[in-house]
């Protein structure tokens, strides 16, 4: 026997300086050894130890002497998975499909295999959540996508991984070529077991019809037994190949200790197939070798359909994750063909002959700066800004907007749209996770892997419903073989296979997906698993002004100065405290100053009020009037601020300390298709509020041309807020549309909240849902969406329900074969999914509305 024991001295540990069974250096903090042939020999660590042990204690000590080369370190037999595992865990390697939520937060999409059932999803959930330093995971069956947050400082993806692995699945980060390529080789693999299946299952069905017609005319005994044993061997191809992913989903839910929906299924395949080959053997008994092979095909069947439904449910957002190319064409400038240049390149104003190279590379290679050519027809790569051409780019896959977009040098490309006319060259802006698809992608993830209340419910049910089948199952064959009937196995077996928590785990989430996928279709883009069935029954909408309901693109009409500062010197002050604000104002009045002017320090912002700052070493109040009273204790001019207002305009005031400088008067119009929401959203009998912190006069002629008449002006966020939380304690569900950062406390605080995809990021990050197509009427059609998705799921639901509470007590009382239990345990799950799949039908409108201008 093997026994490790300390060495006795330094002299002999140094004599001895690597480990005896795979000659790696011993580390001089570590002393182990292991007794092989009466001599102490040194390890390098306790996997060294253990596999010397293991040879010793088998008595194959001899392989120490005549081996011609050490022993695999304990590194080398660790298996293939784990080692691959680790790489993950590389800050570069996480760049590509890791975000960074927070200091020490960190987050991944991942893709599940061998998930067959909702109790695999649960089973999944369960297991990652309880290890330490997992905060988060939701995994959305329709897709087979989880979504995972930890704490690094805990765990490492890698631990993650491996647990996944552990309990009999695997987990790798979502790569979309793989996931393709894995899913057309399980389409491929089903499609074959399946046709062996159909195949087998035809001819056992005509040597059953035989033996039904010849038990009338008592067919002579031989024939019968030829028939069971034909029936048979017609029925193993079947059992051992097509059968197989069932029994290999029981085992690995047996040997976890856990009960998948495979597990009763496996048990009646297994029951009525040893059942049969007892009765061909003994002549005793009947046989069910057709409902074997009937239900192993109506269950392959149900999984393929089901399959080709869930694709069909997430085109929409697998279309996305496609539209990045794979490789792009990377510029390289050089003086000489043997000396290209690093970026920067030398500043435009040089003359500088430049050789320009082209070099293919992986999309993924490319690095904010490099320089990119984009021939008509391709995919723009990342997200960029055009330095040359023009053309126009297709955009309808991300925004839902369906006419091209003109492009000309310096504006922006978002990557994964379409390239349509003429060459354009770009340098690349954002890469990886951090492009305008990207966000969008993880949005959709999290929106189809956060459960909605139903589902929770659902999934709850699914866990334990297993186990209860697969004691009702116990408890009616026990009935049945106390009354000696021989129904006891035909019951037990029907009542093994027609259970389905399936359909009921699959209601919500297959209704989600299908609903989600055809709302970015639209370019309405659904971010919270809630937000579909909470728009569904909202009952006050409540609305923006500036950039919501109107265009948000300010014009500049007139500078009306107030003290000695020219008009052109107003404006350099105000476009200076304005410089780093989003708000539709600040665009305005930058875009009508020169460039040049002097900036400014100390810039504090209060949100839907105004904005003070330090410029040319003076501080100016810039913001409404009530903003400007407040801060500077200065007054303008009521009749003054009548007569800028009197069409309804925006009127904005700058000042010192001393006077007021200047008052700038900016003008809106309505966005198109304002007027149809507001009619439709009323026509259905929801309220319909408008909250601005603009002044009485544009708040009332916004509201008449629109038909509103529940409306508040001059309002701060923290104003809006109030009213808002006052709604929702007289029960109020509260849906509130915004763009600025203004509305971002709004936006949080709503029930369910619609950021304008053209507004501030903070208001995105505060929504549940974003309308990147930034037409109004879409959200009408969203909300048709979302009520028909609810009573989709309630239909679903329905109907799950009801199928087991009629299918089981038929299938205990003997009244369900079980051939036709397979089928109802397939229809079922089918069902459900193709009737989610009817969200997917185009049925949104395309409203042609004119332009309209704010009156006045």
């Amino acid at each position: 026997m093997s026994i490790p024991v300390a060495l006795s001295s330094s002299a002999e540990k140094a004599a001895t300086a690597v480990c005896f069974h795979c000659g790696l250096p011993v580390p001089e903090s570590l002393d182990i050894a292991v007794e092989i042939d009466g001599v102490h020999r040194p390890m390098c660590c306790r996997g060294c130890e253990a596999v010397a042990r293991a040879i010793i204690d088998g008595g194959l000590g001899n392989y120490y002497k005549f081996r011609t080369a050490q022993a695999p370190t304990a590194r080398e037999i660790v298996p293939e998975f784990l080692r691959q595992t680790a790489v993950y865990d590389h800050p570069e390697v996480q760049k590509s499909f890791v975000r960074v939520e927070g200091e020490h937060v960190r987050e991944a999409a991942l893709i599940l295999e061998g998930i067959t059932c909702a109790a695999c999803v649960w089973l999944n959930e369960r297991h990652l959540a309880r290890l330490p330093g997992v905060l988060a995971v939701h995994i959305n069956y329709a897709t087979q996508r989880a979504r995972v947050q930890w704490d690094e400082r805990r765990i490492h993806l890698s631990d993650i991984l491996q647990a996944v692995s552990r309990i009999g699945y695997l987990a790798h980060p979502f790569d979309p070529g793989r996931h393709q390529q894995r899913l057309e080789h399980e389409r491929k693999q089903l499609l074959r077991r399946l046709g062996v299946a159909g195949v087998m299952s035809m001819q056992v069905m005509i040597l059953a019809e035989a033996l039904y017609v010849g038990g009338w005319v008592e067919t002579e005994t031989q024939y019968r037994v030829f028939f069971h044993w034909i029936s048979l061997l017609l029925t193993l191809p079947v059992l051992l190949y097509s059968a197989l992913p069932f029994f290999a989903s029981a085992w690995r839910d047996l040997t976890h200790a856990q009960a998948g929906m495979d597990v009763p299924v496996s048990f009646g395949i297994l029951t009525a197939f040893v059942a049969s080959v007892w009765a061909t053997i003994t002549g005793q008994g009947a046989v069910y070798y057709d409902s074997v092979t009937m239900f192993v095909f109506f269950l392959l069947s149900g999984r393929y359909f089901e399959a080709a439904a869930r694709k069909r449910a997430t085109e929409a957002s697998e279309a996305l994750v496609r539209a990045t190319p794979a490789s792009a064409t990377r510029l390289i400038y050089s003086l000489s063909p043997a000396t290209p240049l690093p970026y920067p390149l030398p500043a435009s104003g040089e003359r500088v002959k430049y050789i320009v190279t082209e070099e293919t590379v992986a999309a993924a290679e490319l690095r904010p700066g490099d320089r990119v050519r984009i021939r008509p027809g391709e995919h723009i790569p990342a997200d960029g800004v055009v330095l040359e051409g023009q053309s126009s780019v297709n955009e309808s896959l991300l925004t839902g907007e369906s006419l091209p977009v003109n492009k000309s040098p310096g504006q922006t490309l978002i990557g994964g749209s379409i390239n349509i006319e003429s060459p354009l060259v770009a340098r690349v802006e954002k890469t990886g996770p951090d492009t305008v698809l990207s966000s969008i992608l993880r949005l959709l993830d999290r929106a189809v892997a956060e459960k909605p209340r139903m589902a929770q419910l659902a999934d709850r049910v699914a866990g334990g419903f297993v186990v209860a089948v697969l004691l009702l199952a116990g408890l009616v064959a026990l009935y049945w073989w106390q009354q000696d009937s021989p129904l006891w196995l035909s019951a037990t077996i029907a009542v093994l296979v027609i259970t389905c928590p399936c359909a009921l785990s699959l209601a919500t989430p297959a209704a989600i997906t299908a609903a989600t996928g055809q709302l970015t279709r639209l370019g309405l883009l659904v971010t919270r698993g809630h937000a579909l069935e909470t728009l569904a029954r909202a009952t006050h909408f409540i609305f923006d002004k500036t950039g919501t309901l109107t265009r948000g693109r300010l014009r500049l009409l007139e500078t009306r100065t107030l003290s000695q500062l020219t008009g052109a010197e107003c404006l350099r002050r105000a476009s200076a405290l304005e410089y780093h604000s989003e708000h539709p104002i600040a665009r305005a009045l930058i875009e009508a100053t020169e460039p040049g002017g002097p900036g400014a320090t100390d810039v504090v912002n209060t949100p839907g009020a105004g904005m003070r700052g330090v410029v040319d070493g003076q501080i100016f109040f810039l913001g409404t009037p009530a903003y400007i009273q407040e801060q500077a204790g200065l007054a303008a001019d009521p009749g003054m601020l009548r007569e800028l207002r009197r069409r309804g305009d925006t009127v904005v005031l700058l000042a010192g300390r001393e006077a007021l400088h200047a008052a700038f008067v900016l003008s809106d119009e309505l966005r198109p298709g304002a007027r149809e929401l507001i009619a439709e959203l009323k026509r259905q009998g929801k309220t319909v509020m408008l909250l601005t912190g603009d002044h009485e006069t544009a708040a009332r002629r916004v509201a008449n041309s629109l038909g509103i008449e529940d409306l508040a002006w001059d309002l701060r966020p923290g104003d809006k807020l109030e009213r808002v939380r006052a709604l929702q304690q007289q029960g109020a569900i509260v849906a509130m549309v915004g763009d600025g950062v203004n509305d971002a406390p709004v936006l949080a605080a709503a029930q369910v909240s619609i950021a304008m995809g053209g507004g501030t990021a903070v208001a995105a990050a505060s929504a549940d849902m974003i309308l990147l197509s930034q037409k109004l009427p879409h959200l009408a059609d969203g909300l048709a969406v979302a009520r028909r998705t609810l009573a989709i799921i309630r239909q679903n639901l329905v109907w799950a329900v009801v199928y087991n509470l009629l299918a089981i007590p038929a299938a205990a009382a003997g009244y369900v074969t079980p051939w036709m239990a397979a089928l109802g345990m397939s229809a079922s799950s089918l069902l459900v999914v193709a009737n989610a799949l009817r969200l997917t039908r185009h049925s949104h409108r395309e409203l042609a509305v004119p332009v309209a201008a704010v009156p006045g």
